[in-house]
């Protein structure tokens, strides 16, 4: 028979209840207890020593057996083995104790935490034991039925909850999916509307205001008004850009790096710690934005030529940090989309934004999970 040792999470998020784990507990230290207290008492000689191995074979399977998570892929398979061979030890070697009352945690981990072949496995040896050692015992028959008829249906119950669990997971995950398919499909409609209007608008002013440009510099217009008509023109290019961007990360398509963007800031250094990995698109755009918005508040309102951005790999998230050392603070509310909305953005990540004055400039620190 071809034994899976694939497992399941526990049923649910925090695992058992309360009252269960107290249950465990209290069994556990009930068949310890009569371990040391009945005879014969666990020893280095005669059945003591079986007693002894029983013992140890029991706390290290139960040890590996209960924990929520495993160790290595078969380890509660090979605690559960361990259980099992504890309580033919205990059966066979010291009877009046409650050492046997361990299969019942055999029963239940199998049923509930293996596949059904590893399950079957363990269970069968088990029982198959035990009933070995009964048909020596008198009334054997009435002992072995009532093992049986006790333990059959926890065995069932557990499978049925295994299942149930299962199908919950199951419906966890479509329900996911269907979420972030209705997102991609929302996200899609928002990157068309703003590659119909927003960008379409955009580029026609760009080709507007430079027409307006070479026509002011043809009839030698005032230099400001064409000076402040190529401003101009040079904002609605940029807006055009970053509009296209927007709408590139809306579709899930690669954004400039973060050390692309810094090197368009004089002066600007940036470093990677950590093991580096692939964000989401949302925290890619996140990221992005909060650095775009950060070397903007900084050419607009500090006297700053030194920029220092560092992106952090952490085994609990991401952090992004920039920092200046200028002598006039940027502030937070600045015109347009703003630290506000990076931080709103953030928070609806999951993440969280801090920004404020340092003793000699500002500091941004954007934080994902």
């Amino acid at each position: 028979m071809a034994v899976r040792l694939r497992d399941i999470s526990p049923p649910g998020k925090h695992g058992p209840p309360v009252a269960m784990r107290v249950i465990a507990v209290a069994s556990v230290g009930a068949i310890f207890g009569s371990a040391l207290l009945t005879d014969p008492k666990p020893g280095f000689s005669g059945d003591g020593v079986f007693v002894s191995l029983a013992i140890v074979l029991m706390a290290a399977g139960l040890t590996l057996a209960l924990r929520r998570h495993e160790w290595w892929p078969g380890a509660r398979f090979t605690g559960l083995c361990s259980v099992g061979i504890a309580v033919l030890l205990f059966a066979a070697f010291q009877p009046d104790s409650a050492g046997y009352v361990g299969v019942y945690f055999v029963v239940v981990l199998a049923g509930l935490r293996l596949d059904r072949e590893a399950a079957a496995f363990v269970c069968l040896t088990t029982i198959g034991g035990l009933v070995v050692i009964f048909a020596f015992e008198d009334e054997a028959v009435g002992m072995i039925v009532g093992l049986l008829f006790s333990l059959a249906p926890w065995f069932f119950v557990m499978r049925l909850v295994r299942r149930l669990a299962a199908t919950a997971d199951e419906l966890r995950q479509s329900r996911a999916a269907h979420a972030e398919s209705a997102a991609l499909a929302e996200r899609g409609r928002v990157a068309r509307e703003l590659h119909d209007v927003l960008a379409h608008s955009l580029s026609a002013l760009a080709l507007q205001l430079e027409g307006a440009r070479l026509l002011a510099q043809s009839k030698q217009s005032d230099p400001e008004v064409v000076e402040s008509l190529q401003r101009a023109h040079h904002l609605a290019t940029n807006g055009l850009t970053e509009a296209r961007q927007a709408i590139s990360a809306l579709r899930g398509d690669d954004l400039p790096a973060i050390e692309d963007l810094a090197t368009t800031f004089p002066g600007a250094t940036f470093t990677v710690t950590g093991t580096p990995r692939e964000p989401t698109s949302e925290a890619k755009l996140a990221l992005y934005r909060t650095a775009q918005e950060a070397l903007t508040n900084v050419r607009r309102h500090s006297a700053s030529d030194r920029v220092e951005l560092r992106l952090d790999y952490a085994g609990d998230g991401t952090t992004l940090t920039v920092q200046d050392h200028g002598h006039q603070a940027p502030t937070v509310n600045g015109g347009g989309y703003g630290l506000t909305g990076m931080r709103e953005r953030a928070e609806l990540l999951g993440g969280r934004l801090n920004a404020g004055p340092t003793h000699d400039g500002f500091r941004v620190e954007l934080w994902l999970p």
